[in-house]
């Protein structure tokens, strides 16, 4: 039978062609090492300043899904950390039992449809991260509750701009195991498998497969792509998660992803006409899930700064703690004791 390369090719040029639509760039890894190493690196790309904020949630707390009268309401499982985007969202964070939940923009996302005053139980996407967060401790449990479709999710223009909220969710937990969610055509569609180690925001993670696929057959020591698209970061990146050091040490091991994460980002101001896909990588993120130390790197503030989880009490009752990150400040290290008692932000809905 003859290679389908050339189909391949046609492919790779379609899925290119897509990328100039009004997109935002963010990339996503799983790396796993011996003895049960777990770590998930993230980029946070996007167009304009997307200021973050770290913030640790305890158990016990009561949250609502901001859509109205039939809003979704939970009260937390699991005590977390978050970065928040405006404190308005939950785009990243990790759990105390080691889940990561990352949101990331794909343009192609399209919502099921949501009637503020009718009968369906609706969450706001801002929160949607931090609701797999509250509720579970490993991707299956996320899956198999989150594939019976108990409430919608729904979706809004970000405030002050023209920018409408598009993103999938991708999850994994400290077992290694992986999962994306989608919406498309209105429908969930869930891909599940812990051989899924790579994302990036677009094109649907179907297309990523196929991409996946044929790279496979082409050694990343002859060659890589090296623009800053969607397909070329993914493949990159999909090279070097597995081919660093497979490493238990902890500081090796997080260097590593970070050094990942860091070849795939988008330099610090870069624009391309035509291209509003490609944006600035405005911070990153490696999260330790064995271990359960979560990393944080500000592009505008050289510093790797860090918070040990199993250094916080996230019982019941516990204050709401954040670390403001949006007006420059710098730290370096561990970060627990810079983290200041004060009220939960309240989740941006319609």
């Amino acid at each position: 039978m003859k290679c389908f390369k050339s189909d391949w090719l046609a492919l790779l040029f379609i899925v290119g062609f897509a990328f100039a639509s009004d997109a935002y760039a963010c990339t996503r890894v799983v790396y796993k090492g011996p003895e049960q190493t777990v770590l998930t690196g993230r980029t946070m790309d996007f167009a304009i300043d997307i200021p973050a904020n770290l913030w640790l949630f305890p158990r016990g707390m009561e949250r609502h899904g901001q859509v109205g009268p039939n809003s979704l309401t939970w009260v937390s499982r699991y005590g977390s950390i978050a970065a928040s985007s405006w404190d308005i969202a939950t785009p990243d964070g990790m759990n105390e039992k080691g889940l990561v939940a990352n949101m990331l923009w794909l343009v192609q996302s399209e919502y099921p449809a949501f009637e503020k005053e009718g009968d369906e139980t609706g969450l706001t996407i801002a929160a949607w991260a931090q609701y797999v967060l509250d509720n579970f401790a490993t991707v299956h449990e996320a899956v198999e509750s989150l594939r019976k479709e108990e409430f919608v999710v729904v979706t809004d223009f970000i405030p002050g701009t023209d920018k409408f909220t598009t993103v999938h969710l991708s999850i994994s937990d400290a077992l290694g195991d992986s999962a994306i969610f989608e919406y498309v055509g209105g429908e969930l569609v869930i891909h599940h498998d812990s051989s899924y180690q790579v994302m990036t925001n677009d094109p649907l993670f179907e297309e990523q497969l196929a991409i996946s696929s044929y790279w496979r057959n082409i050694p990343g020591t002859i060659f890589l792509p090296g623009s800053n698209r969607p397909s070329d970061r993914f493949v990159r990146a999909s090279y070097y998660i597995n081919a660093i050091p497979q490493t238990s040490d902890p500081y090796l091991s997080v260097a590593s992803v970070f050094s990942v994460i860091r070849n795939v980002s988008v330099p610090y101001g870069i624009s391309t006409e035509g291209q509003p896909h490609i944006s600035s990588t405005r911070w990153r993120v490696v999260a330790d899930q064995k271990r359960l130390v979560y990393y944080f790197e500000n592009v505008l503030t050289p510093n790797v700064l860090w918070a040990d989880l199993r250094q916080v009490d996230f019982s019941a009752g516990k204050p709401v703690r954040k670390l403001p990150l949006d007006d420059g400040q710098v730290y370096a290290g561990n970060a627990l004791e810079y983290f200041i008692e004060t009220e939960a932000f309240e989740f941006q809905g319609i």
